[in-house]
């Protein structure tokens, strides 16, 4: 295929991926069913932004013009390409630039986002068979010429050692932070908020980390945080949302929340799903720089990776104590009554019970702040013990509904 083909076709992608066709819709609700971090607001959005900046036909030509792309690539390299799965269409980009630029491809596509990746490209060939020859895809990537691999630091690990020997780019664990002075306006907040939010955090181009100047006011930022408020809604998020709020009250950790996301200060610049991380600066001094990464050795002179540990036995429930039945002289013991707690009752928050000792960052579940209405410690508290329970008996094996019951009792 020539470079004016390469460049026609994939004009007429642009134009399928933002049509409605039948297909093409029931291809993407298939993808957020395989994948339940694939909401179809994201997927939309992951549509719209590849059709619309990458797959207009004078942007193509523009870039095609900007590298000097022969009309026609006279000995095409065969690459090899591994896509990650982290975000709808994250791989996208890869086979785009390998396409354009008139190479073949070998793709070995994630499991979790594989069906939007294929049928695209099934698409294109149907318009075009040669396609077929461009674009493969391969469970293994032998005998290619270079390779693209993108995965984790541990992936990494095995990518360098087998395609080291090879020209490649292997992408690790990356990810975005934000420095905020204090002065940005509620669109540049907004903006942040979808930068955090979006993808539920999962690009590398999302914000995990922010540093902000000492004394800074959270509560515009909370606020404009409230645009993604229906993400509580979603299982998937919520009990990741549930979990992190449970470690961070039972470590009596400081924390803010709108009551869909978490702000805590944390140095790490990686932060997990509902959790945003925050460190303070003095102005006019530079944030501290995020600790140098540890560099892997080249593919010459590294050994295999070792191979995984074992998976460990499933658990199993202990057997029950025997407990000796009292003697005829012994007069069975009451059963403890159970304790009311009061005001001075400590628990695992930031007060007791009836009160809050820390200052007003805690917004309550009706968004007032900040006087107004604290969430009840007593309810927090007790909900993060139920899921800390919760999650136990799961990896236990016991039935949750004996801790329910428990609980309740």
């Amino acid at each position: 295929m020539k470079l004016e083909q390469r460049i026609d076709l994939l004009a007429e992608l642009g134009n399928y991926m933002l049509s409605t066709a039948p297909a093409w819709e029931a291809v993407q609700y298939k993808a957020s069913k395989e994948n339940g971090w694939f909401i179809p607001e994201f997927i939309h959005l992951a549509i719209q932004q590849i059709a619309k900046e990458y797959l207009q036909k004078d942007k193509l030509a523009a870039w095609a013009k900007k590298y000097d792309l022969p009309a026609e690539q006279k000995a095409p390299k065969n690459i090899g390409l591994i896509m990650a799965g982290n975000i709808p269409l994250v791989g996208f980009h890869d086979m785009l630039s390998i396409f354009i630029s008139g190479h073949y491809q070998q793709i070995k596509v994630s499991t979790r986002d594989e069906s939007l990746i294929r049928h695209l490209v099934e698409w294109m060939a149907g318009i075009q068979p040669e396609v077929n020859t461009h674009i493969k895809f391969a469970e293994r990537l032998n005998g290619c010429d270079a390779y693209i691999a993108t995965g984790s630091n541990n992936s990494a690990r095995y990518f360098d050692y087998y395609f080291g020997k090879y020209p490649n780019i292997i992408r690790r664990n990356r990810t975005s932070v934000a420095i905020l002075t204090g002065d940005e306006s509620g669109a540049a907040l907004e903006a942040l908020a979808d930068d955090v939010n979006q993808y539920f955090g999962l690009g590398c181009r999302n914000v995990t980390q922010i540093y902000v100047p000492e004394n800074y006011d959270f509560r515009p930022l909370l606020e404009a945080f409230k645009k993604y408020d229906h993400l509580s809604d979603l299982n998937k998020y919520k009990h990741n949302y549930d979990y992190q709020l449970t470690l961070l009250i039972l470590n009596k950790k400081f924390y803010m929340t709108d009551g869909t996301i978490l702000l805590t200060e944390n140095e790490s610049p990686f932060s997990a799903i509902s959790v945003l991380h925050y460190q303070y600066y003095k102005p006019g001094h530079p944030p501290p720089s995020p600790p140098a990464r540890i560099p892997i050795s080249s593919a010459s002179s590294a050994q295999p990776p070792p191979p995984p540990p074992p998976a460990p036995p499933p658990p199993t429930d202990p057997p029950p104590r025997a407990v000796p039945p009292p003697s005829p002289s012994e007069k069975p013991s009451a059963p403890p009554s159970k304790t009311t707690p009061t005001a001075s009752t400590p628990c695992n928050f930031y007060g007791t019970y009836d009160q809050l000792t820390d200052p007003p960052a805690i917004i309550s579940e009706s968004g007032s702040w900040p006087e107004a209405s604290h969430p009840s410690p007593k309810i927090l508290y007790f909900k993060s013990l139920f899921f800390l329970r919760t999650f136990s008996s799961m990896a236990a094996g016991r039935s949750t509904k004996v801790l329910v019951n428990y609980l309740l009792n």
